[in-house]
């Protein structure tokens, strides 16, 4: 198998860090870069080499990806941050590498969770019902108030005094109780469903931290919301949907994800490999390993990661510098 590299953005993110792992467990000849927007990362250790890199709305964020793609020769990145992948599929006709990201026009969609709601609701496709604060004229039950570009759980309020005293940057929800529900989708070249993995989970500091398989929705989520969403141009590789199922077996999707989740190292051991897919096809053009789901309960594992005699600013771009896990 030929030499590859790859560029993983991100790393200091759960995302990223379980992507990386799911390279290094698959073993094949890949080359890690790994960015962040910090030098000194838990990630570091997983990768080759590391750059440390600007927010992906900053002006120069693209020119510094271009750089590093030219001076490493990177073959593909996956981007593991929702800005990046807006940004970096925005200027995928410039960057010399493949970018495995939908298409612009559908990551900016699913980056704004009221434009989620709009655009679901344009398309028949179920969507929980969403509200500006301006425009929001009361509702008759428990709501939830969060920021619309926001993630991890941060910024949200639950029956605030006043919701209209919020700016537009947030939207308002009906809250909505019942089993939390994440899936991951992959999406292969040909525009098929490859494969779906869902988990009931709980939450941490608005990550997974407690997750067990189910699969009782799958069939009612991939007829009501998967397959109308695939008839959308644009939409490929790995998504995820998060999703509360009430007392009722009512599925209220609230949140679309156009890129890894969070859980993919979770999958990954659970026969649910996207990271593996996506290097299958794009970048040693291979059709997809076949999905071979198992079941389990996962709960992560708070440990460190040690570089001794290194500071803050120390440079960790090599993967043979001294660290300790512990």
């Amino acid at each position: 198998m030929e030499e590859k590299t790859v560029l993983v953005t991100g790393i200091g993110g759960n995302v990223g860090q379980g992507v990386l792992r799911n390279i290094r467990d698959i073993n094949w000849p890949i080359h890690i870069i790994g960015t962040n927007v910090e030098a000194f990362s838990a990630g570091n250790h997983l990768c080759d080499k590391t750059f440390m890199v600007p927010y992906a709305y900053d002006n120069d964020y693209i020119d510094f990806v271009k750089k590093i793609v030219e001076e490493e020769h990177v073959d593909l990145i996956i981007p593991t941050t929702d800005f990046e992948v807006y940004y970096l599929s925005l200027n995928a006709n410039s960057i010399n590498a493949t970018i495995v990201a939908c298409d612009a026009s559908i990551t900016n969609v699913y980056l704004d969770k009221y434009l989620s709601y709009k655009h679901h609701t344009s398309l028949n496709i179920p969507f929980v019902q969403s509200w500006l604060p301006s425009e929001f004229e009361g509702f008759e039950g428990d709501i939830i108030v969060k920021p619309r570009k926001g993630r991890g759980s941060r910024g949200i309020t639950i029956n605030p005094e006043d919701p209209k005293s919020y700016s537009d940057d947030y939207m308002i929800q009906p809250l909505h109780k019942g089993k939390e529900i994440t899936t991951a989708i992959y999406i292969d070249k040909n525009k098929s469903l490859h494969g779906i993995f869902s988990m009931e989970r709980q939450l941490q500091n608005g990550a997974t931290n407690k997750c067990k398989t189910v699969n009782t929705f799958d069939n009612k989520l991939k007829e009501d919301i998967i397959f109308k969403m695939i008839d959308q141009e644009g939409i490929r590789g790995s998504l995820n949907l998060q999703y509360i199922v009430d007392n009722n077996q009512n599925i209220h999707l609230f949140e679309v994800n156009c890129r890894i989740s969070g859980t993919n190292s979770i999958r990954h051991n659970l026969g649910f490999q996207d990271v593996k897919y996506i290097l299958q096809e794009y970048l040693y053009q291979e059709k997809p390993s076949k999905v071979s789901k198992k079941e389990g309960v996962a709960i992560r594992l708070l440990y460190d990661v040690i570089y001794p005699d290194a500071s803050t600013t120390s440079d960790l771009n090599n993967k043979s510098s001294n660290f300790k896990i512990y």
